[in-house]
């Protein structure tokens, strides 16, 4: 038996749709980290970038698990002694840029390094309904449907 690698010319990327709505984020964001990395097919290969597109609409109405939307702070450092910046979940779902809630839980949920950073340029995050890639004709991937507790209602 020999183990099978993927050639990067061998990859056929699709593109699949995930409509966010009541959807609980970390579950969403393990579910688009696996397809962004291609973990979801059987000829997956930890160094070859084969996963799919994802499409991620409506991220603004994504919902989080018990106090998470009030107590759960995103830090980042401005770079100046000191610089130490924060803020809530409900800040910034209420905010100027709602989806970077789901892009940060899927970037961290990604192994660090080159090939992630490509990888999760794979990933489109809008924060309404409306989305400019209907010419790939993505599929859409009903994610309340793999299991009850990855919706809530607010």
């Amino acid at each position: 038996m020999k183990t099978y690698s993927a050639k990067p010319a061998e990859v056929e990327k699709k593109w699949v749709l995930i409509d966010a709505e009541g959807l609980v984020v970390g579950r969403l964001a393990s579910l688009i980290a696996m397809r962004l990395r291609g973990k979801h097919l059987a000829t997956f290969t930890p160094h070859v970038d084969c996963g799919d597109n994802v499409i991620v609409v409506n991220a603004d109405k994504v919902v989080f698990t018990g106090r998470k939307r009030d107590n759960k702070r995103y830090y980042w450092h401005t770079g100046y002694p000191g610089g130490i910046k924060e803020r809530t979940a409900r800040q910034l779902l209420e905010g100027r840029f709602p989806e970077r809630v789901v892009m940060k839980a899927v970037q961290r949920m990604l192994p660090g390094g080159p090939l992630s950073r490509k990888q999760l340029t794979h990933l489109k995050v809008y924060a309404g309904s409306e989305h400019p890639h209907e010419a790939q004709q993505p599929e859409t991937l009903d994610v309340k449907a793999l299991n009850r507790k990855n919706a809530r209602s607010a």
